[in-house]
């Protein structure tokens, strides 16, 4: 067996244990958010926070003892985390729509496949509007004209300032020990914040849910950054037809879905099927079969006709948001902030605040509200504008 197919049947063993995991435990990313906004609980949120310590503990403690080498040229990670361009304009913007879109589409890019896999038809328009726009991103002409422009002039160059990558670490200058001292001292503060919860520590679904999700980041990472990657990308230099998107990563869902589209289009070109569309794949087979083995399979439609708009919107927001975010909630939210990254703390803020104001603009309509008046109640709810007298 090549290189390449193993690292894909790992990919996709890895995706299809992730996607069964998180259907049992309910890990969900905008249900965390949910929870927090509108209940004040913080479980699911806990949960989410335990999968980046673990992605970030892992991957640093990989870096720490060579297992894994994080290629010092941007364009050998895909997407590239720590490159020295830090596009703030892209990351904010990026992430916001996302946070609105995910949250119209009931569910970020990891959950719309756990949801399709467990019977639900509306995740499948959302995924296909997801993956129509994150094509029409990837692969057309549509970024390099309309994106590119705006995402340049917003863009700070830090090598020009002497700093090598927006990691913390070349941030701040420091050394490697210092490097990886910082990484496991964030990664054992935000432990220390989930398991201080005595609710959280009796929950076993949260903390499975957030081990798995964290687990098979450093997974990915491991088998595309260890001696095994660079033994794989080395095979597709050299191949007639080389695999696309062959580079250092881990779990992301957004791209991947431009690359599913691109794949579907083009079936007789094998060389599509990438990191990318293995882990999507194996996702919605994981939560297929625990869907079908616990019983819990259902088909769900759209309740009525502002439903189906809701979940096309979001769709049309997660595919556009995403690729411009360079990510979702777990490919910039977990996978990204793993890497230390600024940028990708950035999205995730992003994505936060635009999926709690999405929520609270939504429940301030209902209370027969226009949306202008909605939007200013929200954020007036959040302090970030003064209260109406």
């Amino acid at each position: 067996m090549s290189i390449h197919l193993q690292i894909l049947l790992t990919v996709f063993v890895t995706a299809v244990v992730m996607g069964a995991v998180v259907n049992k435990t309910n890990f969900c990313t905008m249900g965390a958010v949910s929870d927090w906004v509108n209940m004040g609980d913080k479980g699911r949120l806990r949960a989410w926070i335990l999968a980046i310590a673990v992605a970030m503990g892992g991957l640093v403690f990989m870096e720490g003892t060579g297992i894994f080498t994080y290629p010092a040229d941007p364009s050998q990670v895909f997407p590239p985390y720590r490159t020295a361009s830090f596009a703030w304009g892209r990351y904010i913007v990026g992430g916001f729509l996302f946070g609105i879109g995910m949250t119209l589409g009931s569910g970020c890019g990891n959950k719309t496949l756990i949801r399709i896999g467990a019977g639900n038809i509306k995740s499948v328009f959302v995924l296909i509007v997801a993956s129509i726009m994150a094509y029409i991103m990837l692969h057309t002409d549509f970024f390099g004209l309309y994106m590119l422009p705006w995402i340049s002039a917003t863009t700070i160059d830090l090598a020009k300032y002497g700093i090598k990558g927006q990691d913390i670490g070349s941030l701040l200058n420091a050394p490697l020990l210092l490097k990886l001292f910082i990484g496991e001292f964030i990664a054992v503060v935000m432990l220390w914040y989930v398991f201080k919860s005595d609710e959280f520590r009796s929950s076993f679904d949260n903390i499975l849910g957030g081990v798995v999700v964290g687990v098979a980041v450093i997974i990915g990472w491991y088998i595309t950054g260890s001696a095994m990657g660079k033994t794989w990308m080395e095979e597709a230099m050299f191949a007639e037809l080389p695999p696309t998107r062959v580079a250092v990563q881990s779990f992301t869902f957004i791209s991947p879905m431009g690359d599913t589209a691109r794949y579907l289009m083009n079936p007789s070109h094998s060389e599509f099927i990438n990191f990318g569309v293995m882990a999507l794949t194996g996702v919605i087979v994981g939560s297929f079969l625990y869907a079908v083995i616990s019983k819990k399979f259902r088909i769900e439609w759209f309740v009525n006709g502002k439903d189906a708009a809701n979940h096309i919107v979001g769709g049309l927001l997660m595919g556009f948001g995403g690729v411009l975010g360079m990510g979702c909630t777990i490919g910039q939210g977990i996978t990204g902030v793993s890497t230390l990254a600024l940028g990708s703390f950035l999205v995730l803020i992003s994505i936060v605040f635009g999926s709690a104001l999405t929520m609270k603009v939504q429940f301030n309509m209902m209370d027969e509200q226009n949306i202008f008046q909605a939007l200013r109640s929200s954020l007036a709810e959040m302090k970030l504008l003064p209260k109406a007298k």
